[in-house]
């Protein structure tokens, strides 16, 4: 990553009765959020949770995706036309509701 990109994270916060299909989301809604922000994503990652920071312990967070736009200019006009389609389909892998945070790559 470059200093300057812009990271949106969206974060699933873990906990009792709360459900995520990691296979759904990483073969399904990843592709489709790829496929209508196009070239506006520079990359990708996502991460699940395997534990907190004592031993034993639940993770946080039972997933994290991540993307990375060159300027909030170039996320805002991406995002903002498909947000309704990206945001309507999260019933479909999960009952989470999720954390974003969009930040500034600094390093």
């Amino acid at each position: 990553m470059e200093k300057g990109m812009i990271k949106v994270s969206v974060l699933y916060p873990n906990g009792e009765g709360k459900n995520f299909d990691m296979d759904y989301y990483c073969n399904q809604h990843v592709r489709m959020v790829g496929e209508l922000l196009g070239d506006s994503v520079k990359a990708a990652t996502v991460e699940k949770g395997l534990g907190g920071g004592e031993p034993g312990s639940t993770a946080a967070y039972a997933a994290m995706g991540n993307l990375y736009f060159a300027s909030m200019d170039s996320f805002q006009s991406s995002f903002g036309p498909n947000a309704e389609k990206i945001m309507g389909d999260l019933p479909n892998f999960t009952n989470i509701e999720p954390v974003v945070q969009i930040s500034e790559v600094m390093i």
